[in-house]
């Protein structure tokens, strides 16, 4: 190439070549000679027929001659595929650059991946939509990511496809067997099956999308994900699967088979063969029925990017009898003044971004009961968070919540616990201890004796209040029958919650 820039014809669309570029003149060539190394009888059938050219690329297992090359749009592709296929013997004639491809624009909805490899499809908004190369799709997505204003590190790239699409993989592996098996080349060009058009799809858009978000492609908590669906009404006009019927029919020509003479068989069989290779329009690719409806009967779209939930976890101290742990409402009526959930996980919530936040604790304490001493153990639960978190950005929630003007709640120990912190809390439900410091009145003054006995709980879980007052009876022993006297609780504190196994 000239050190000067220079235009080609990209399916239509004038696009700059620099000299910094010219490689693309390179890979152009390299997808150009794997085009012509193909069959041209076979590339006739399948583009005549609505296969789109990086399906048929990928069909022979040589689409890793265009993952190197995304900006290269589907519209070349199959004119490149399309000028092999009309092109035997002497190809001296056909020069290497794109300004040679004529401008092809393709019309219908690939047949196999129902547009999926064209970067056709329906948005959120039902408006069809189409990218002319993978680089274009790719930029879409990543419009959306940083929309969503993520903070990212790596991403996890997650592709949901319609079942149909397996189907058609299936369909098109074995009309390609049924049909070209016989051929001299078919052992030669025709490989053993190759990646999915599903992780085709990933590999397509995977390094496009490290380029334009300047993070790796690694498993990562946050996601990026593609949900392809084919409405009732389109899957009915586009692909019918035809699953049953096949099945079905397999079982009757097993049972002919057995019946019928070899040669008479063969015959059939080769009339078969000859019916499927001019029938791809109306009964093709094994049990698949076409129809020829255009783009309009493409996939719809959604583009989702969000994070796995994180964890927030500590101890709380709650100093006022007035707050409860989680916001309490009856009859449209706020009960106390504030709560533990509401200060802690509306403190955290808008600093790491989130959409919305649980909160959990290890156990609870009623509103007029104060947590003290060592604090009780919680999580707090961010979903979808757009910010990663960091030990100083912790620091800084810690020291915000700690320094809200009621003073009600203050927090400790706090750090990012992973979603075992969870399981964790749950476990130690059974084994964990509390001490509680409580004014009790009783009807009758204490005597030297009374001072002297010590009470304990007969049973983890016992309701502190009722273990005073004996819930008219009901609870035994409680402090009243044991001092022989009516005993009414006038205020409870928690002084420490011990649980071993959860070491925030």
């Amino acid at each position: 190439m000239a050190d000067k820039d220079a235009y080609v014809n990209d399916g239509g669309h004038k696009v700059q070549v620099s000299p910094a570029s010219a490689s693309i003149e390179d890979d152009l060539k390299l997808i150009r000679d794997a085009a012509r190394s193909l069959p041209p009888e076979a590339l006739k059938d399948l583009l005549s027929n609505g296969v789109c050219g990086r399906c048929i690329f990928w069909l022979f297992s040589i689409h890793r001659h265009i993952l190197h090359c995304p900006s290269i749009s589907s519209s070349v592709l199959s004119a490149i595929l399309r000028e092999s296929a009309e092109t035997e013997g002497d190809v001296a004639d056909h020069p290497n650059n794109l300004n040679s491809v004529e401008e092809f624009e393709e019309v219908e909805v690939c047949k196999n991946c129902l547009g999926i490899m064209q970067f056709v499809y329906r948005d959120a908004k039902e408006m069809l939509a189409k990218k002319a190369s993978a680089i274009d799709f790719a930029t879409t997505i990543a419009d959306v990511v940083k929309l969503e204003c993520h903070q990212i590190e790596n991403f996890s790239l997650e592709l949901s496809l319609p079942s149909i699409i397996v189907d058609n993989e299936e369909a098109i592996w074995l009309y390609m067997k049924k049909t070209y098996e016989s051929k001299p080349w078919y052992r030669e060009k025709f490989p053993s099956r190759s990646i999915t058009i599903k992780e085709f799809l990933r590999l397509s858009l995977t390094h496009p999308l490290e380029i334009l978000l300047d993070v790796k492609s690694n498993p990562s908590s946050f996601h990026i994900r593609l949900t392809y669906k084919l409405s009732d009404a389109s899957q009915n006009g586009q692909l019918i699967s035809k699953g049953n019927e096949c099945n079905k029919r397999r079982k009757i020509d097993d049972n002919d088979d057995l019946k019928k003479h070899a040669n008479v068989h063969k015959v059939e069989e080769h009339e078969e063969r000859k019916n499927s290779s001019n029938e791809l329009g109306d009964h093709k690719l094994g049990c698949l029925t076409f129809s020829l409806e255009k783009v309009s009967r493409c996939c719809s779209l959604i583009i989702q990017c969000y994070r796995n939930s994180i964890y927030i976890g500590g101890r709380y101290l709650k100093y006022s009898r007035k707050v409860s742990q989680t916001r309490w409402i009856i009859d449209d009526e706020r009960m106390g003044e504030a709560s533990v959930e509401e200060i802690v996980g509306g403190t955290i919530l808008p600093i790491c971004q989130g959409d919305s936040y649980k909160f959990h604790a290890a156990g609870r304490e009623d509103i007029d009961v104060r947590m003290l001493g060592t604090g009780r153990p919680f999580l707090v639960e961010i979903q979808n968070a757009r910010q990663v978190l960091s030990e100083a950005l912790i620091k800084d929630i810690e020291t915000k919540i700690n320094s809200t003007e009621t003073k009600y709640v203050r927090v400790k120990n706090l750090k990012e616990s992973g979603s075992q912190g969870w399981a964790l809390m749950h476990e130690g439900e059974a084994e964990k201890q509390k001490q509680y410091v409580a004014v009790v009145w009783i009807s009758r003054p204490l005597d030297d004796n009374d001072v002297e006995t010590r009470l304990f709980l007969d049973q983890a879980g016992t309701y502190i209040k009722e273990f005073v007052h004996g819930d008219l009876g009901r609870t035994h022993p409680s402090i009243g029958s044991i001092l022989g006297c009516r005993a009414e609780i006038l205020q409870l504190d928690v002084t420490d919650v011990k649980m071993d196994s959860f070491q925030i």
